[in-house]
C-alpha cells in the first residue's frame, strides 16, 4: 500500500482495532480466574493506624498499651485487644508508628 494519508489512517485504525481486541480477550481471560481468598488479616490496622500516627514517639510498650490497649485488631483467631497483642513484646521502645505497626502485624500473624 502506498504511503498516503488514507493508508496511514487505515493502519492506525487497524492498530486500534487490534488493541481493543487484545484488551477484550485479556478481560475474558481474567473473568475465568478465581478471586484469591485472603488467609491473612488486613494489612492495615483500621482506625488504629490513624491513632498510632498521631501518638508521640519514642513510646514504650506500656505507654502504647495504656493509650490503645482497649482497641482491637483482627488476627487469624479473630479480634483481640491491642494489650493482648503487644504483651509478648515486654517493655520495648518504639521509634515510630511504622515500628509499632510492624510489631503488631508480626504478632497477629503468629
Amino acid at each position: 500500500m502506498a504511503d498516503t494519508k488514507k493508508s496511514r489512517d487505515k493502519q492506525a485504525d487497524d492498530a486500534e482495532r487490534r488493541q481493543r481486541e487484545r484488551e477484550m480477550q485479556e478481560a475474558r481471560d481474567r473473568a475465568d480466574e478465581t478471586e484469591p481468598v485472603p488467609d491473612e488479616p488486613e494489612e492495615g490496622l483500621g482506625e488504629l493506624d490513624d491513632a498510632l500516627e498521631t501518638h508521640e514517639y519514642p513510646a514504650t510498650t506500656d505507654e502504647l498499651i495504656e493509650a490503645f490497649g482497649d482497641r482491637e485488631v483482627e488476627t487469624r483467631g479473630g479480634w483481640k485487644p491491642v494489650d493482648e497483642v503487644l504483651a509478648p513484646a515486654d517493655d520495648r521502645t518504639y521509634d515510630s508508628a511504622a515500628d509499632v505497626r510492624s510489631q503488631i502485624q508480626g504478632q497477629i500473624r503468629r
